[in-house]
C-alpha cells in the first residue's frame, strides 16, 4: 500500500499534469492531440535507456558494496 503523503503527491502531479495538457488543448489542439499520440512512442523508445540505467545502477552498487565489505567487517570488531 502506497503511504499517504507519497499518494498526494502523485495524485498532486498527475492533476498538475492534466491541468497543463488541458491548457495546451485550449491554446493549440494539434500540439496537444500530437502529444498525446507521441508520448506512448516515445515512452518506448526510451525503455530500453531506462533497463540499461538501472542495470548500471545496479551493477556498480554490487562494486561499492564488494569495496566496501572490508571497512564494514573491521567496523563491526
Amino acid at each position: 500500500m502506497i503511504a499517504a503523503p507519497v499518494l498526494r503527491e502523485l495524485l498532486r502531479k498527475a492533476m498538475l499534469t492534466f491541468i497543463l495538457w488541458c491548457l495546451l488543448f485550449v491554446f493549440s489542439w494539434p500540439l496537444a492531440l500530437a502529444a498525446l499520440v507521441l508520448y506512448p512512442l516515445v515512452w518506448l523508445i526510451l525503455l530500453p535507456f531506462r533497463i540499461v540505467g538501472i542495470t548500471v545502477h545496479g551493477a556498480l552498487a554490487l562494486v561499492a558494496a564488494i569495496i566496501f565489505l572490508p571497512v564494514r567487517l573491521i567496523r563491526a570488531i
